[in-house]
């Protein structure tokens, strides 16, 4: 009997093709399952002012896409694109999953750290919560002005962005074992960009899936930003002075 592979799980099936350039020839592998991207590609591929194959194959190869335009027939990439076809059609059904990891692995230069993650999930300590709370209720607003709020939920799908927004404020405490610090945990998106989208969406879809009736602003978008700037600087004033005096 085939095993089935769980989400969150690495089924590593390269698409691997060898193309002739104009200075020679050039390797390209990219992934074929949603298991083998991370999050932080994704992100980059959804936040392409204009999607196109190129851009996609650069962003999943790692190859420069100055190196990708010198390649002698266009027609070569053909077997990338319909990859690439394939892998948005599988993020649309990640989106639709109810399937939560129950670890998540984190690699970081001071060493790997697992964290169990609970069905029953909770944002602590109430620092984090507030500001998942808000990242949450900023993307459900701005999906509503821009589609109507008649039935917003059946089309809602939250931005990757926000999605590993909320991750790091998530996760931030768990893997750090430090206090919450709203910026640090801010940093802390690199570490999730890190993750598998595998893991990362059905984690963050959970959050915006029930709490949105937790999610209502207290204060305008634009107060909080202004709040947020202001904050920051003071922060990176006492962070420099602390450097400065060690």
């Amino acid at each position: 009997m085939k095993s089935r592979h769980k989400i969150g799980e690495i089924k590593k099936i390269m698409i691997a093709k060898t193309l002739k350039t104009t200075e020679g020839k050039i390797n390209i592998k990219i992934p074929s399952t949603l298991g083998e991207v991370t999050l932080g590609q994704m992100m980059e591929i959804q936040e392409m002012p204009v999607l196109n194959d190129l851009g996609a194959i650069s962003i999943l190869s790692g190859i420069r896409i100055e190196d990708l335009q010198n390649v002698q027939n266009m027609n070569d990439f053909q077997v990338f694109g319909d990859a690439i076809l394939l892998l948005s059609h599988q993020i649309k059904h990640l989106y639709n999953s109810d399937a939560i990891p129950k670890k998540v692995t984190f690699a970081r230069y001071d060493g790997s750290k697992t964290v169990n993650v609970s069905n029953n999930l909770s944002v602590e300590p109430a620092g984090a919560f507030m500001a998942a709370r808000d990242i949450i209720a900023e993307e459900i607003n701005v999906h509503i002005k821009r589609y109507g709020e008649d039935g917003w939920e059946a089309s809602f799908n939250p931005s990757l962005k926000a999605c590993c927004q909320v991750l790091a404020h998530y996760f931030y405490c768990k893997v750090t074992g430090k206090k919450y610090n709203e910026y640090e945990a801010e940093e802390f998106c690199d570490e999730i960009k890190k993750l598998r989208v595998t893991e990362a969406l059905p984690i963050a879809k959970h959050f915006f899936s029930f709490y949105p009736v937790l999610s209502k602003p207290k204060i305008s978008f634009f107060h909080r930003l202004r709040r947020y700037w202001r904050k920051r600087q003071e922060y990176n004033h006492l962070k420099n002075l602390s450097i400065s005096t060690q």
